[in-house]
């Protein structure tokens, strides 16, 4: 049951508490002093860039009209010949001119290596799930199995 405060607003002291009031708490420590554009750019890098070059190159900064991106070092030069294309690209998704040069950084992309489940947690995981009826539910409730026993 809700209560209502002096001032109308709902209250959720035991029960569910809306995801969109979670969502403040949990983004802000990840942008806190970023410019609305900065913050835009790290979101949404995949979408502007496309996934060939997002593998490959993460946004670390955007600071007085610099991208800074970080990449290896073999591809920073075929991104420096797509300067133009990319600067493009960004300030195309901004809708304004943020980007007018942009810094490249010699640092690896931090990428997860993906691992293949263990042969024992995906027939743990579907035994778990056998008495439920067959469906989206219990095709998601496998995945999460499997991933809980992979580890």
């Amino acid at each position: 049951m809700t209560t209502r405060d002096d001032d109308d607003k709902p209250r959720h002291p035991y029960g569910p508490r809306p995801v969109g009031a979670l969502v403040p708490a949990l983004v802000r420590p990840a942008f806190r002093r970023r410019a609305p554009a900065t913050a835009q750019v790290l979101a949404d890098w995949e979408a502007i860039i496309g996934p060939a070059i997002a593998a490959v190159t993460v946004p670390r900064r955007l600071s007085a009209g610099t991208l800074t991106l970080a990449c290896s070092g073999p591809i920073a030069l075929e991104l420096q010949h797509l300067s133009a294309q990319l600067m493009a690209r960004v300030n195309g998704h901004l809708g304004q001119v943020a980007v007018t040069r942009l810094r490249f950084v010699q640092d690896a992309p931090v990428v997860a290596p993906r691992r293949a489940p263990r042969p024992q947690a995906v027939a743990q995981a579907r035994e778990a799930v056998a008495g439920l009826p067959p469906g989206p539910l219990r095709d998601a409730l496998e995945a999460l199995g499997r991933a809980v026993l992979a580890r």
